[in-house]
């Protein structure tokens, strides 16, 4: 079938050359049957026209789509592993497949793969991914997206056919190649492998890249790296604020799993609070909860203070300290923002804002409600306060430490377009998705190749981002 109108391929990356990149060849798959093709996203590129047959080719084959990238590259960088420097990084289990154009906002994606088979940096990895993780990563990434928060999208999941033997699941389990869509795959561990070999050339080449491509309004600045450390990051305070306030917790906030679009992408040992816990840790392994859910916003810091260092010389100490130093505004500005918008409610003023969001979180956690509750239970604010206290969760709304959250609410108008009479809301519960509910999912699919658990689950996530009228933000969906 020829491509949608809306197909518009690009090639990009290899304007920056091989010494960024490896050119790979994917794995070669025992089977091939396709378990998840995100119609969604799909539409936005132009690949909706597709069969199973042809999205299997290109997917699970990787044969080239016409006029992008004719093979694929593995990106080399390096990165700090809970705050080890690893110079033996790069794309171990993926590559760069493929870059499009968005048919609605007219930006660059990516296609990136992971589970697609070694590359030079696969580090005696077997470069597969199991089933079980490509399920997760759909459930992670389009439940962000669905809340508005910037992140990749999942665009496939094929199932391969390989018994896979991991430390973490009961082996051998089943193996996947997935593929996602993000706007960059440049990383914050790019910038580092280049000052870590003494590159400059090369640095200046990937910061003009970076402002051309995905800062095109900053292009013509007289300092381009301080431009572009404000500009990413911005972005990153914003994506971390829409973390805290969605519950999530990454799990593995190294530089080499921070781009330079400020989004949110490989989803590994990821979970979603249950209740408001400054300490929860999503990875079993982080013994000391170096990326625990309260220590996010100090992570991103450490790791935006990791990309000034590398930029300093194309710039100067001062001016790049000085961005430095309004990280942590930026990002408390954008916490108020994020509560705001997953409250439904309008902005009164800033310092209404800060309230109302100090309020409801030391409420949330003195109370240990559900995390999630108090935002469907009250969104659109007043709009919400008959269906809140008479709803299942009323106990916790009449306790004392309510009184300020409901008074700073009362303030505030519903955003345009709430719709509490949506079939989201009429559910009566929010789509929540804790490691129990994950795990409940996978179990039929494990056992008896049962998928409708699944399919229900992103229909409920499918609802949640229709009501909730998730605003075109600057991830990729």
């Amino acid at each position: 079938m020829p491509f949608s109108t809306r197909y518009a391929p690009a090639t990009h990356h290899s304007r920056l050359g091989d010494e960024f990149y490896d050119v790979v060849q994917a794995a070669t798959f025992p089977a091939h049957i396709l378990r998840y093709r995100n119609h969604d996203a799909e539409w936005r590129i132009g690949l909706d026209g597709l069969t199973d047959a042809e999205w299997i080719r290109h997917f699970g084959h990787f044969d080239p789509l016409p006029g992008s990238l004719p093979q694929p590259l593995a990106l080399r960088y390096h990165g700090h592993q809970f705050r080890s420097y690893n110079p033996d990084l790069g794309d171990g289990r993926g590559f760069l497949f493929a870059q499009l154009m968005d048919s609605v906002d007219g930006r660059l994606l990516d296609i990136g793969t992971k589970g697609s088979g070694t590359t030079p940096w696969s580090r005696g990895g077997d470069g597969r991914l199991t089933l079980k993780g490509g399920v997760r990563e759909i459930l992670a990434s389009e439940r962000l997206d669905a809340m508005g928060v910037r992140t990749s999208r999942t665009l496939s999941v094929i199932e391969t056919g390989e018994a896979l033997h991991r430390g973490d699941e009961p082996s051998p389990t089943r193996s996947c190649v997935l593929a996602r869509l993000s706007h960059s795959h440049i990383r914050i561990g790019t910038f580092q492998r280049l000052v870590a070999n003494d590159d400059q050339t090369s640095l200046k080449h990937l910061v003009a890249y970076v402002l051309e491509t995905y800062y095109p309004h900053l292009a013509n600045e007289p300092d381009p790296a301080a431009a572009l450390y404000e500009a990413a990051t911005t972005r990153m305070a914003e994506m971390t604020a829409q973390w805290m306030t969605a519950g999530f917790v990454h799990g593995v906030l190294n530089t080499d799993n921070i781009n330079l679009t400020g989004e949110s992408f490989d989803y590994g040992p990821w979970r979603f609070l249950p209740s408001f816990d400054p300490r929860f840790t999503a990875a079993y392994f982080d013994h000391s909860g170096l990326y625990a859910y309260g220590r996010q916003p100090e992570a991103m810091m450490w790791n935006v203070a990791r990309l000034g260092e590398c930029l300093i010389a194309l710039s100067s100490l001062e001016k790049i300290q000085s961005i430095f130093d309004e990280f942590w505004e930026k990002y408390e500005r954008f916490l108020d923002i994020s509560v705001l918008n997953r409250l439904g409610v309008n902005e009164i003023s800033r310092k209404s804002s800060q309230h109302l969001r100090e309020c409801l979180f030391s409420f949330m956690e003195e109370s240990q409600i559900g995390f999630e509750f108090p935002f469907f239970d009250w969104y659109g604010g007043p709009k919400s306060q008959k269906r809140a206290i008479s709803g299942p969760h009323a106990s916790f709304y009449a306790q004392d430490s309510f009184r300020p959250v409901r008074d700073a609410l009362m303030q505030h108008e519903p955003m345009p377009g709430c719709d509490l009479s949506h079939p989201y809301f009429a559910d009566g519960a929010p789509c929540l998705m804790p490691v129990e509910t994950v795990e409940a999912l996978w179990q039929p699919i494990a056992t008896a190749d049962d998928w409708s658990g699944l399919h229900a689950t992103m229909g409920h996530i499918a609802r949640m981002k229709a009501a909730l009228n998730a605003q075109p933000h600057e991830g990729a969906g």
